[in-house]
């Protein structure tokens, strides 16, 4: 994927120091951390069950928490930027012909745990999307990991990562996400797994619907498709759960199967409209 400049809400938090308490009640976190680790997540709070105290909130939005923002300079830090940059242009366009300002998400690449307003976050977590601060938290050693252990390489397989996460954003914009989360509170643990999935499905397909604009700005090259489809598949959830444990339970799953993680994604390619995304009515 070729890349046309850089975005100016990309904070590179790598060799800054973190003195912060970890997540509340982390007496679970290691079983959790692991699978979640193998996932996209949103929002730590809700996947973990955990929450930090409104004091560890204000420190997250104080710009002395974690030292001065500064810009990435190497080139894995300049091309999640790129990618950033070119999601804007896309979501930017598309909710003007909705006629609502779309408001753009920052990103924190970060290295080992970082503060948010949504707790602690930690490298096991993978890549999520913190609603209340609007930022999306990356460490890039998840890159190799997706590389490595899941043998889903290539920079768009990279991109699809920052652009399901901002798939998130966009859902919070749109209200999505608030109602979602507020009718999970009221269901059992299957149906707000399922909801889940329809949720995480969407952001898939929204990251399709940039892809979609991406090849239309001739940003894509050859091959790239198909990395994106090889880490949309890499990390569905019966090609998590055969990987660490054997078996296969559907009602568990709260990010989706291969399939439906694939599928989603090329719906939102090959439409390029918000309005294709439509899991809720059928995933």
């Amino acid at each position: 994927m070729r890349i046309e400049g850089q975005s100016s809400n990309v904070e590179d938090r790598r060799g800054q120091s973190f003195g912060g308490r970890g997540l509340v009640g982390g007496g679970i976190g290691t079983v959790v951390l692991v699978v979640v680790g193998l996932m996209f997540g949103i929002d730590p709070r809700v996947i973990l069950g955990m929450a930090e105290t409104a004091q560890t909130v204000q420190e997250s939005r104080s710009p002395q928490a974690q030292g001065p923002a500064k810009a990435p300079t190497d080139p894995e830090g300049q091309f999640v930027s790129g990618v950033l940059l070119d999601t804007e242009k896309t979501w930017n366009a598309l909710f003007q012909q909705l006629g609502r300002k779309y408001v753009e998400p920052k990103v924190a690449i970060f290295e080992g745990r970082t503060r948010t307003a949504c707790g602690t976050g930690q490298s096991a977590m993978g890549p999520f999307y913190c609603p209340l601060d609007q930022s999306v938290y990356i460490d890039l050693a998840f890159y190799r990991a997706l590389q490595e252990r899941f043998k889903a390489p290539g920079d768009f397989a990279q991109a699809y990562v920052i652009a399901h996460e901002v798939g998130h954003h966009v859902q919070n914009q749109l209200g999505i996400m608030e109602k979602t989360q507020a009718l999970r509170q009221r269901m059992g643990t299957a149906q707000s797994n399922a909801l889940s999935v329809r949720l995480e499905l969407q952001a898939d397909c929204f990251a399709g619907v940039w892809a979609h604009h991406a090849g239309n700005r001739k940003l894509l090259e050859a091959g790239d498709v198909e990395e994106a489809m090889r880490a949309a598949a890499a990390i569905g959830d019966d090609n998590i759960q055969r990987r660490t444990q054997g078996t296969i339970v559907p009602e568990s799953f709260t990010h989706g199967s291969s399939e439906q993680r694939t599928r989603w994604f090329m719906t939102g390619m090959k439409s390029g409209q918000i309005t294709a995304c439509n899991t809720f009515d059928g995933a």
